[in-house]
């Protein structure tokens, strides 16, 4: 037996005892070649072969066994020879189903050979999925490597219009340039975004000394008939919308002095029954969303934490669009909210979840505790922990919550009315929300979007029992002044969300997409939200402009649904891709070909492109935001000269103002001028530079020369300028023509060594001040020792033990204490370390990143980084991949 993954084959191997041998792949063990040196010598001469895609012979792609997965396949070939049957046991998906024709295709077993499917690692569905073979299906196989030729195809031919037109090394995707487009025009709302401000009334009602509670707060709705606005009354422009009447704080604070002490009656009181349903269990993007809200956990750490769980044993499969449970699962849910709960908050009768998923997989089972009964969280406990035990714990809740009994209640409506002292008809409205059965919400409740700001569905507001007519005195009326708010930036969760609402993209890839377009640097955390970077806008607009369809959201969802056809075979897959390259003509007819065919997209629009129209973005007045080769950066006109300055990496883009824009103005790209170098003559500028401050020499021109037949030499070869950072303590605004001198002097020669002669220098480096003599360096305390060190305090220093980095750092003092890592259960603090401030908790340390701060980063950001930084440094070395055997030839069936 074939599984993916070592844990999986551990785990599994007890259940099928000495008769089997259980081996795992490691993943997929090849692939399209990664770059030239992969493609095999054979195919050198190839015009298609660095693609990977004979696009001119049915699409044929050149798959490669990878250098590092070379010794896997020996050692499969080898298991093989001792062995009467092959059993191929990757994941339930397209994924697994591919990983397995691979295999197939590379291995060549002359032994019979089947497909064993499970969904869970337990001992009962092990034997039984052993039992209960089947042949493998090509359909799922064609469906995963069109989608894997489709990325290649898209990647190879749009990526390079990127680097060409906007910087190197960016890339574009059929998902993750959506993806970035979505952050794009939800930052571009931010900062179109015009803020509008109404007041309402606030006010405190007493029912009397009988009422239970007495008091009850109630606001302003309607004032003579008219409905006083709120927030969604306005438009994104600041303007109302709706035929609402906005009061100003000078009407707000009129109408309250005017309804103080006037007699208030109860004019309608409206009470209904409430029921709520159990959520649904989960599916990979409920899953996500909940755990990004609930656990404050990325969707990348949610999956790495799922993908432990279900190889050993603990959940089902953890990629799946299905919410549907099997009979034992009803059944075993049931069993345990009978034996939790009581007989009483179990559902009459089984509940079955069933939902119509746009680009559905597979229809596997929800994402649930596995076996036939289930293990309480309390169980696991002594078995996991950290963030495997707190996502499992979530998975137990919702699965237990969804076979219980509806919670129940009342609400209320209540309308309370008077007339002003001038007049006017002031109406109050109160709702209230009574529990009076929980139901499953005694297991379970889900988390409340905090850009939302809705009611939790467990929570209450309760009214005392109020009748038509019923006179109500108002102990307070407070005028209560609002101000509408930008739409919320995408957090991970409702990005998942936005993305599955579009039918984009599959949610087993969403993690592996919102990791893509942070690496890429197209965008980056500010606390939990996603912030797109200067970068994104120019891809964005550039791919908007030239390859519309491409990043169309409609389309996007078109071209899912027609490979889900390839997956039913019901489409061509050759025709199909026929059209999405060449175009309609060459093609079957569909979305993509109508879209005219990449190929000639690029081709067409490639030269027609203005790399200075893309890479600039108009903010006010007349500033615009340039984004260069080495970043973005500020440039406006002033009397005919253009001026410059660089934009901070951790501004938003939505937060860059006229005044932040003259602030940076002020120094300017090409620096502020200290003075002249006494010395050399040379000027001497303190600038903003990518890695930070620093202080710099201004050198002239070298001079042409003149030959003695008139011509003119070439120019000598500029000189470097003298540069050195700034120390912390200083500023580009603040730092003297003295200081920069003292440190364009740096490095300064402190002497030599007695014993053996070598120079001592104090030199100021990307870690830190410290001192050199030949390769032995050793850190200096401070950055002012740069200048007063002596030669004897040098030498004393050298005399003493070499300290390494780690016990250095941990003698310094934390910038900051933290809670507890919620993986481990250690503290964690926040130390200035060599590369800036990182988050420890004594064993695994992680920088801080873009949009990270000592002072505000939260318990739940510093354990997400320190749960990436686990994941990095356990993830195999990638190499460099050379020639590979073999392109596709299909099995026989």
């Amino acid at each position: 037996m074939i599984v993916e993954s070592p844990t999986k084959a551990k785990k599994i191997a007890p259940y099928l005892g000495k008769d089997y041998v259980v081996e795992s792949s490691v993943g997929h063990i090849r692939d399209l070649p990664r770059g030239a040196a992969d493609v095999p010598a054979k195919y050198k001469g190839e015009s298609w072969a660095r693609l990977g895609v004979d696009v001119d012979n049915s699409f044929a792609p050149l798959y490669i066994v990878t250098p590092e997965k070379k010794g896997k396949v020996t050692e499969l070939k080898d298991a093989l020879k001792g062995v009467d049957e092959l059993l191929l046991a990757t994941d339930p998906d397209r994924e697994g189903e591919a990983i397995a024709w691979h295999l197939l295709d590379t291995l060549k077993p002359k032994i019979p050979v089947r497909r064993m499917v499970f969904h869970e690692i337990t001992e009962l569905a092990i034997r039984a999925a052993a039992e209960n073979t089947r042949e493998l299906d090509q359909d799922l196989v064609d469906a995963q490597e069109t989608r894997r030729i489709l990325d290649r195809l898209y990647g190879y031919e749009v990526s390079p219009v990127l680097w060409k037109k906007v910087m190197p090394k960016l890339s574009a995707g059929r998902v993750q340039s959506v993806a970035t487009r979505l952050i794009v025009q939800r930052e571009r709302e931010r900062m179109a975004f015009v803020s509008a401000e109404y007041w309402d009334i606030a006010a405190t009602l007493d029912a009397g000394a009988d009422a239970s509670p007495r008091q009850f707060g109630a606001r302003l709705v309607s004032v003579d008939g008219t409905k006083v606005a709120t927030g969604r009354d306005f438009g994104p422009d600041g303007q109302l919308k709706t035929d609402a009447r906005a009061l100003d704080e000078a009407s707000a604070r009129r109408l309250a002095e005017a309804l103080d002490g006037r007699d208030l009656t109860v004019s309608s009181v409206e009470s209904k029954p409430y029921t709520r349903k159990p959520y649904a269990p989960f599916m990979t993007s409920t899953l996500q969303q909940e755990a990004g809200r609930k656990l404050r956990f990325s969707a990348e750490r949610t999956m790495r934490s799922a993908q432990r769980l279900y190889e050993n044993g603990y959940i089902t499969y953890m990629r799946t669009d299905s919410t549907t449970l099997s009979e034992s699962a009803i059944q075993a849910a049931r069993a345990q909210a009978r034996e939790l709960y009581g007989d009483s908050y179990v559902s009459p009768s089984p509940r079955q979840y069933t939902r119509k998923v746009k680009n559905a997989q597979e229809a596997h089972e929800a994402i649930r505790p596995s076996g036939e009964t289930f293990r309480t969280p309390g169980e696991v406990a002594r078995e996991v922990d950290g963030d495997d035990f707190r996502l499992y714990e979530l998975i137990w809740q919702r699965t237990v919550a969804s076979q219980m009994a509806d919670a129940r209640g009342t609400t209320m409506s209540v309308r309370v009315t008077g007339t002003a002292a001038t007049g006017e008809e002031a109406m109050f409205a109160a709702s209230g929300r009574t529990i009076t059965f929980p139901g499953f919400l005694k297991a379970y409740v889900e988390t409340v979007d905090d850009q939302t700001g809705g009611m939790a569905d467990d929570a209450e507001s309760r009214l005392p029992e109020l009748t038509q007519g019923q006179a109500v005195t108002a102990t307070e009326l407070n005028p209560d002044g609002h101000s509408t708010n930008p739409p919320a930036r995408y957090t991970e969760p409702s990005l998942v969300k936005a993305l599955e609402e579009l039918g984009i993209g599959r949610p087993s890839t969403y993690a592996s997409i919102i990791k893509t377009i942070q690496d890429r640097g197209y965008v980056w955390k500010k606390g939990s939200a996603l912030v797109p970077s200067w970068i994104a806008f120019s891809v964005v607009g550039l791919l908007e402009h030239h390859f519309g369809r491409l990043v169309d959201y409609d389309f996007t969802a078109a071209m899912e649904d027609e490979l889900d056809a390839i997956a039913s075979g019901s489409q061509a897959r050759t025709d199909w891709l026929s059209g999405f390259y060449f175009g309609a003509d060459q093609g079957t007819e569909g979305s993509v070909a109508r879209a005219g065919g990449l190929k000639k997209l690029v081709g067409v629009n490639l030269e027609e492109i203005d790399a200075r129209e893309i890479n600039s973005i108009p903010m006010f007045d007349d500033v615009v935001v340039r984004v260069g080769r080495y970043g973005p950066y500020l440039e406006r006109v002033v009397d005919g000269q253009s001026q410059r300055a660089n934009l901070p990496d951790d501004l938003p883009p939505d937060e860059l103002t006229a005044e932040i824009a003259e602030q940076l103005f002020a120094v300017p790209a090409e620096g502020r001028s200290l003075g002249t170098d006494p010395v050399t003559g040379h000027e001497i500028v303190a600038k903003e530079g990518r890695y930070g401050p620093y202080v710099t020499e201004i050198l002239p021109e070298p001079a042409e020369a003149e030959s003695g037949n008139g011509t003119r030499k070439k120019a000598a070869a500029k000189p470097k300028p003298r540069t050195g950072s700034l120390f912390k303590t200083m500023s580009v605004e603040t730092v003297t023509l003295e200081e920069a001198l003292k440190l364009l002097s740096l490095p300064r020669l402190v002497g030599a060594d007695p014993e053996s002669g070598e120079e001592i220098t104090a030199q100021n480096g990307r870690y830190g001040p410290y001192l050199k003599k030949g390769t032995d360096s050793r850190s200096l305390t401070s950055e002012e020792q740069l200048f007063t060190v002596t030669l004897d305090e040098a030498v004393e220093i050298y005399k003493q033990p070499k300290q390494r980095g780690r016990r250095t750092a941990a003698a310094t003092p934390p910038l900051r204490e933290l809670g507890k890592d919620s993986a481990t259960g250690k503290p964690m603090v926040i130390k200035d370390g060599r590369f800036g401030p990182y988050v420890t908790d004594g064993e695994t340390n992680a920088s801080l990143r873009k949009g990270d701060s000592v002072e505000q980063i939260t318990d739940e950001r510093a354990s997400e980084l320190l749960a990436d930084r686990r994941a990095r440094g356990t993830a195999p070395k990638k190499t460099t991949t050379r020639k590979a055997p073999a392109r596709k030839k299909a099995p026989a069936k």
